[in-house]
């Protein structure tokens, strides 16, 4: 068969011709490099020339297979006439050299050999041939390929064409001999083309780079471009050089095998099969071709699916009469659809499915493998689906690519033509509302059997019950199906067996389908796209096959992202269509009769388990629908849409949650009103009371959303059409009249007394605000119209617990919307009564009553009452309030009659002086210092004695904790929720559930005084709140709770207070009032951490947060202290009104230079100058008298810094002659003392460098602003001969500078 591995070199092909040839070659290439001048040379080269030639015609004649006559039989004759044609072309070559055209070549080269060999027989008779073209046959560029093979086949044409116009072609042939001459039946080819065409075909066994595609592809074109190339001689040397022998092993088999493979592939598409069949229409060659690639894919697996594939080849370019009456006559092939049926060879099915889709003949020769008579509707029987099934099992051998029998399978099971069609139509009647079961045409009828029983019997009842490969193949087939798939066939395609493989996979990464399953679901997202039609029946089948689970289950987003993806009206209305649908299980049973015996495999389980987990609240029905009632709402989350049709969309869901949620029906589960024209539905089991409360909790969320959304209240397009909450009024009144339908659960006479007030205030307020444009009035009415319906669903919610709010609501509502139509016609409460409680009063304890246990919708209707009613509330309602905030489970700390701790601010207990005073420098500097050092590390913060001052202490007119503006039935209302906290933490067990409740209480009545802070900030009310917030935060208990309820606190104290963008003004702030602040507040920026020996025990982190907590205790003092004096500045008080204040912080400033305990910030004091100098230029005085005498070194150089601040503020920069004078009249005053201070600084010089450099610095500034104002004079008659010696030795050039100036 020739060499297993053909190499590029040319004279290693010419070698395998048993050397003949080259020997030959050699002795011309001697013959032309040698010097032609010495005759005797070439005589001797001539001689042996002629004996190789002679040796080479022997040689040529007994490989050839002329063995019948010896050697000696060949006429002498024309031996002679050979050789003297070679001499000939040798003579004339050599000419050529002497002329100038010798050519230089390497003799080593057998390539180029071969080349002049080549060019010296074109000189003759055949045009040249390059050999070196097969070397291009291998590459793996495709382009080099072909360029290769189309010259490879225009010079053989060439050669060709030149050899039939040959006159003598023995002599042609005799010249060049590139193989051994060889009977195979070539005889009207040249050698050249005999050659290729063998050297193609052993080429095509090489397992070079891509030797085998090149070379098959320069041997069907060869073929089908040259016809003396005869099919018959062309399958003979297929066979015959690349049998395969007994002695091969392994790879050379393989070669072999597909060598033959792609020989065969290139006669198939060379064309030359149909051109004979052409010519004559009973030629055998079509018949031996398939009987031989049935063989040959008989030998090895793999085999199989190309060679069906070249028979497919075939068939696609034979004409259907070709077909019938030879591929499939052909008998090795009728064997194998007899025989492979129940075998399982799914290249014989698709071999089978193409040719029937071919001829379009009902024939009996495929066998069982195809039904006959053929109709898709028989092919996908399940009988026949199960007699096949093993093949197409099978199919998975070429994993992971995908076998051809599935694609040919899919197009007949759903064709183009009809499924763009059933798109159309399903689309279309999709969106239509109410619609019943449309009616099928009979062809889709029979299509949606064929693709439900092709899931059932193929992918459910085969392949998802096998194999991990078979369940990637399931899913591969399900994407095939894919693109053709209308979207009204989602139902049949993902039913609950395929989605619950699906979740079991996804539902562990470790899983080897995972990716699989991961890809299946971004493919199917993909083919979803925009469309709406498409998006809702995945997300239907993909939920309702999984109860609601599936992203919980399989750890996705994947029907969360497919939920949020809505962008049109109509495709919002088709989901919500839907999810009813669902809600109702309308058409659930029909579509899905496969599903109640749903077997996937055993990790199937896991949906089971988690359905058992969720079981102790809800039915799996249950969790479907409660899927269904929170589905409804989120879709306006991420929609943006046109009010208009914003509005439409949430009209439909609010009707169906209120339908169910609030309603049943007595007769059947159908109700049409004629009114509304509309038919509703119900469940024909009963809705449980945890989907309805769900439903009514849906409504209210969907309502205070529509409340935000439409911001300030508008009224030019009319109330009815963009009115939510006045749609939902109607709707509930109207389907609330219809005999057959009732509530979903019986009230009390109390609570149905409340529900039918409710509705009629709210008609009444809706009817008022009619009659008012856009303002303040109608905002008042909208916010209180849904706070009504707020709490009449929350009647229905929670019966018994509000039915005493409304009754409270409702009076407000008379008495602040006091219309004649309000008013009960009867007249039997009178509103106007003086001896009544104020409106603001009763609506903010009617408010305290129902946070407590409000939902969040309600909570936010209250909030927007409030602020359009927030500029109304009393100091009492303010009080009741802040009652909430400071209430604590915990007792308070028990006090002695008489006690001073409540003059103290915010109850913080004084320390008693250290006993001795602070004399060593080292233990002032450890005292001053401990701010950042020791004292932090050995002390609890939880030791600050903080006991909750009473509201009342703020104000005059307020007693300490009473209520004594509230009557027994509001205190009741009001503490009921407190009471019941206090009761549950008598019980160990709820303690934390009661710690948490209050936290919760506390927080939603900081909402409501935040959103009062926010619209009354300059309102006096606004100091009570701030006192009794600061008072709440540092209670020890508001850190023991959790840090959201003081981080709230901080937040509210530092937004709306501090940085709001007004204050309290007005006579009504009391200057006493504001002293009391300043003063405890003062107090508390001064308070160290108390020592306790077991603080030295605490972690530290204990240790670190009890830090922090005292530096936010510190920095609230200094905001408060701020933010008093700014309320101070702001009223502009006289001199002697202001005493008080200068008599505290001379208090402050002494503690602070007397006493240890005192650790007030001395830049917190220089800021406060700084920001208010009228302060430090009463203190200066004080400050200086203070400072000369005092014990602590460390105070006083700190101190330093507070009269330069005031010294700068009292002596501005400036040129203004009355401004000079009244400076140097402000430091004449003060020069006395001034002088005396820096006598005791000099005299008393620190020892510390830094300490003393701060001294040098200071009177370094109060020289210069002696010398500028032309005090010197005076200054120095005040300092005194021994102050002026200790100047002069302390500060050097710098005193004898400044006394220069005044020299």
């Amino acid at each position: 068969m020739g060499s297993k591995k053909r190499s590029s070199n040319s004279a290693e092909e010419v070698e395998d011709s048993d050397n003949t040839n080259t020997k030959t070659e050699n002795a011309n290439l001697e013959d032309m490099n040698n010097d032609i001048a010495s005759s005797n040379l070439s005589r001797k080269k001539m001689k042996k020339d002629k004996n190789k030639d002679n040796e080479t015609l022997d040689g040529d004649a007994s490989k050839a297979g002329l063995h019948n006559n010896n050697s000696s039989s060949l006429k002498p004759m024309e031996r002679r006439k050979k050789r003297k044609a070679l001499d000939k072309e040798r003579q004339h070559a050599t000419l050529d050299d002497k002329d100038g055209k010798t050519k230089k070549m390497d003799v080593d080269s057998k390539v180029t050999e071969n080349k002049e060999q080549m060019g010296a027989s074109s000189s003759g008779v055949l045009p040249e041939f390059h050999i070196g073209v097969f070397t291009e046959l291998i590459s793996a560029d495709v382009s080099v390929r072909e360029a290769a093979v189309e010259r490879l086949v225009m010079e053989l044409q060439k050669v060709q064409k030149a050899f039939e116009n040959a006159e003598n072609k023995v002599v042609v042939e005799d010249g060049l001999k590139l193989e051994a001459k060889k009977d195979d039946g070539l005889n009207d080819c040249a050698p050249s083309v005999r050659y290729a065409v063998r050297r193609l075909i052993r080429g095509a066994s090489s397992s070079r780079e891509c030797a085998r595609q090149g070379f098959a592809l320069g041997l069907a074109v060869l073929i089908g471009t040259i016809p003396s190339i005869k099919v018959d001689s062309v399958m003979k040397l297929i066979v015959d050089m690349l049998e395969v022998s007994s002695s091969m092993k392994g790879q050379d088999i393989r070669d072999c095998l597909l060598g033959r493979l792609f020989a065969y592939g290139a006669l198939a598409r060379s064309g030359r099969l149909v051109e004979e069949w052409i010519s004559d229409h009973n030629t055998l060659f079509i018949k031996e071709f398939t009987n031989v690639l049935i063989s040959l894919a008989s030998k090895k697996r793999y085999l199989q699916e190309p060679a069906v594939a070249i028979i497919l080849e075939l068939v696609e370019k034979l004409p259907t009469e070709a077909v019938l009456n030879h591929v499939l006559e052909a008998p090795r092939l009728c064997e194998w659809f007899e025989g492979d049926a129940d075998a399982g060879n799914p290249d014989a099915l698709l071999l089978a499915l193409r040719i029937q889709e071919k001829v379009s003949v009902d024939s009996e020769m495929f066998g069982k493998i195809l039904p006959h008579p053929f109709s898709p509707s028989r092919l996908f029987a399940s009988d026949h689906l199960s007699s096949i099934i093993n093949c197409l099992k099978e199919s998975t051998f070429c994993q992971p690519r995908i076998h051809g029998v599935w694609p040919v399978l899919v197009n007949i099971l759903l064709p183009d033509v009809v499924m763009q069609a059933e798109d159309v139509v399903s689309a279309s009647n999709s969106l239509k509302k109410h619609k019943k079961s449309r009616k099928s045409s009979s062809s889709e009828e029979e299509v949606v059997k064929i693709v439900q029983c092709f899931r059932e019997v193929v992918i459910e009842g085969s392949l998802l019950l096998s194999s991990h490969d078979r369940k990637h193949l399931a899913f591969h087939i399900l994407l095939l199906l894919l693109p053709r798939l209308p979207a009204s066939f989602i139902p049949y395609v993902l039913s609950q067996k395929i989605v619950q493989c699906l979740m079991d996979i996804l539902s562990t990464k470790d899983s080897w389908l995972y990716k699989v399953a991961q890809h299946f679901l971004k493919e199917l997202s993909d083919w979803v796209g925009n469309d709406d039609v498409r998006r809702v029946a995945v997300i239907v089948a993909l939920q309702r096959h999984s109860n609601a689970r599936f992203d919980g289950i399989t750890r996705t987003k994947t029907v969360r992202a497919l939920v949020t993806e809505f962008k049109t009206e109509s495709g919002c209305m088709l989901f919500i269509q839907n999810l009813m649908n669902m809600f109702v299980d309308e058409g659930c049973s029909s579509e899905e009769p496969s599903d109640q015996s749903q077997t996937t495999d055993d990790n199937s389980e896991m949906g089971s388990v988690e359905d058992k987990d969720s079981n102790g609240a809800m039915t799996n029905s249950d969790f479907l629908k409660s899927w269904v009632v929170e589905s409804l709402p989120s879709i306006l989350k991420h929609l943006k849409l046109e009010p208009e049709a914003k509005f439409r969309v949430q009209r439909e869901i609010l009707k169906f949650l209120a339908v169910q949620g609030l309603f049943s029906a007595s007769l059947g589960s159908e109700v049409t009103s004629f009114e509304l024209k509309e038919k509703f539905k119900w469940p024909k089991a009963a809705t449980s009371s945890a989907i309805c409360r769900m439903c009514i909790e849906q409504i209210q969320s969907l309502l205070a959303n529509a409340q935000k959304i439409e911001g300030l209240h508008s009224l030019a397009s009319g109330l009815e059409h963009s009115d939510l909450g006045s749609y939902f009024m109607r709707f509930l009144s109207t389907l609330g009249n219809i005999p057959s339908v009732s509530l979903f659960r019986s009230l009390s006479d109390e609570d149905e007394k409340a529900f039918e007030k409710l509705q009629e205030m709210e008609t009444r307020l809706s009817r008022e605000e009619k009659n008012f444009v856009v303002g303040a009035e109608a905002n008042k009415l909208h916010a209180m119209r849904y706070l009504l319906i707020q709490l009449l669903l929350q009647v229905l919610l929670r019966p018994g617990e509000f039915s005493e709010a409304a009754s409270e609501l409702i009076i407000c509502c008379k008495k602040a919307f006091a219309a004649s139509d309000l008013l009960d016609s009867s007249g039997e409460e009178e509103l106007d009564n003086d001896a009544d409680p104020k409106l603001m009063d009763v609506l903010v304890d009617t408010f305290l009553s129902l946070l407590p246990q409000s939902s969040a919708p309600l909570r936010s209707a209250i909030e927007q009452v409030f602020k359009h009613f927030c500029n109304d509330v009393t100091n009492d309602g303010l009080l009741r309030m802040l009652r909430v905030i400071k209430k604590d489970l915990k007792p308070a700390r028990h006090r002695e009659e008489g006690s001073e701790d409540d003059e103290d601010f915010l109850g913080i207990e004084e320390e008693e002086e250290e006993e001795e005073e602070i004399e060593e420098e080292e233990e002032v500097d450890e005292a001053e210092t401990g701010e950042t050092g020791e004292d932090e590390e050995q002390t609890d913060d939880c030791e600050v004695v903080v006991e909750v001052e009473e509201a009342g202490k703020e104000l005059p007119d307020d007693s300490d904790d009473s209520d004594g503006g509230m009557d027994d039935d509001a205190m009741f209302r009001m503490d009921a929720y407190l009471a019941q906290i206090f009761k549950d933490r008598k019980n160990q067990a709820g303690g934390e559930t009661a710690q948490s409740q209050l936290v919760l209480f506390k927080l939603r009545v900081l909402s409501l005084l935040e959103v009062y802070l926010h619209e009354n900030p300059a309102e006096p009310g606004v100091l009570m709140v701030f006192s009794n917030l600061a008072q709440a935060f540092v209670n020890p208990q508001t850190a023991e709770i959790g840090e959201q309820l003081g981080q709230r606190i901080w937040g509210i104290l530092q937004k709306k207070i501090f940085k709001a963008k007004d204050f309290p003004k007005g006579d009504a702030v009391l200057l006493p009032n504001l002293e009391s602040l300043l003063e405890r507040n003062l107090k508390l920026a001064s308070k160290p951490l108390k020592r306790k020996k077991s603080a030295g025990i605490l972690s530290k982190k204990k240790q670190s947060a009890m830090w922090k907590r005292h530096k936010m205790i510190v920095s609230l003092a200094q905001d408060s202290t701020f933010w008093i004096l700014k309320i101070i500045d702001a009223r502009n008080f006289s001199e002697s009104e202001l005493k008080g204040v200068f008599d505290i912080f001379k208090g402050e400033l002494a503690r602070y230079f007397e006493s240890k305990t005192s650790q007030i910030k001395s830049e917190f004091l220089k800021e406060i100058f700084r920001r208010r100098p009228w302060i430090g230029h009463h203190l200066l005085e004080f400050l200086l008298e203070i400072c000369g005498s005092a014990k602590s070194e460390f105070r006083r150089v700190g101190a330093l810094d507070l009269l330069m601040e005031i010294l700068k503020s009292m002596v501005p920069s400036g040129n203004d002659e009355s401004n000079r004078d009244a400076s140097k009249k402000i430091l004449k005053n003060h020069l006395q003392k001034l002088s005396h201070l820096i006598k005791e600084l000099v005299t008393k010089i620190p020892e510390k460098q830094s300490r003393r450099a701060e001294v040098r610095k200071f009177c370094g500034k109060v020289f210069r602003y002696l010398s500028t104002y032309d005090l010197t004079k005076c200054f120095l008659k005040y300092l005194g001969p021994e102050a002026e010696a200790a100047c002069e030795s302390q500060l050097g050039e710098l005193y004898l500078n400044f006394k220069e100036v005044e020299s």
